[in-house]
């Protein structure tokens, strides 16, 4: 199986203590990941170590590879790999329309500028995802006005735009009522059925859908375990997890828990 993401022994300090510790992470191709943990895991950082906005503590036994490269540009990597991120959502959240957010994937930019000029083709592209992605009827709203289900809508339009192998969110559905939930995940199922790789970073169970076939655990800055869905979604697994006993509900192939 093809690798996308490899990472072995990452460790990232700050202020002197580990916030992730000899980290090893793997994304194959075709794979749908999702990454749990408690508040303060290490999840954003691991994200941000996938993406390269956060770089690890260099020593002889780490090894980083994204799409086979040890070493990749952030323009290439950007036309391989689409993320939506808590930070993303807020610094989107201006006076650029909906249509000019996702045009911004395009360029890797927050919406458009005077000097960003854009092809008749470029436009079709833009256009056609943000059909394809059901954000016609908001293209031409700011998103600073969009409720959090809109937003998130447009920042996936926004990832996909460039039609990357990998999509990687983070935590990219907080704060969404159960019809955008729904809505969201629907979304995402359109992703998949369309060939691409999915990771989720989440401390919420509802956000796991029935299409992810890889489970992640993260506590304390590390990987303590990985496996396949149903080994890992157990009530006894996800206590030890979270560190208090946790109750766990299954319907038509989504999980709820709770403490």
């Amino acid at each position: 199986m093809e690798n996308l993401i490899t990472i072995k022994n990452a460790s990232v300090r700050r202020n002197d203590i580990n916030i992730v510790e000899n980290l090893n992470f793997e994304i194959n191709r075709g794979e749908s990941v999702a990454v749990l943990g408690p508040n303060g895991a290490g999840k954003s950082t691991l994200f941000k170590i996938c993406c390269m906005e956060v770089h690890p503590l260099w020593k002889e036994s780490l090894v980083i590879k994204r799409f086979g490269y040890d070493k990749i540009s952030k323009e290439d990597l950007r036309m391989k790999m689409g993320i939506v991120s808590k930070e993303l959502l807020e610094i989107c959240s201006s006076s650029y329309s909906v249509r000019d957010i996702v045009a911004g994937g395009l360029l890797s930019s927050i919406g458009l500028d005077f000097h960003h000029h854009l092809t008749e083709e470029m436009w079709k592209k833009i256009d056609d995802t943000i059909e394809r992605y059901d954000c016609s009827n908001i293209k031409h709203k700011k998103m600073k006005n969009l409720s959090t289900g809109e937003a998130q809508k447009a920042l996936l339009a926004r990832a996909l735009v460039l039609e990357p192998e990998l999509l990687l969110l983070d935590e990219a559905a907080n704060g969404l009522d159960f019809p955008s939930r729904s809505i969201y995940r629907d979304t995402l199922k359109t992703v998949l059925s369309e060939g691409k790789t999915l990771v989720i970073i989440t401390h919420d169970l509802s956000q796991v859908l029935p299409e992810i076939n890889k489970i992640v655990f993260m506590k304390d800055g590390k990987i303590i375990e990985t496996g396949n869905k149903e080994d890992m979604l157990t009530e006894k697994k996800l206590s030890a997890l979270y560190g208090k006993e946790v109750y766990l509900d299954k319907r038509n192939g989504l999980y709820s828990a709770w403490c």
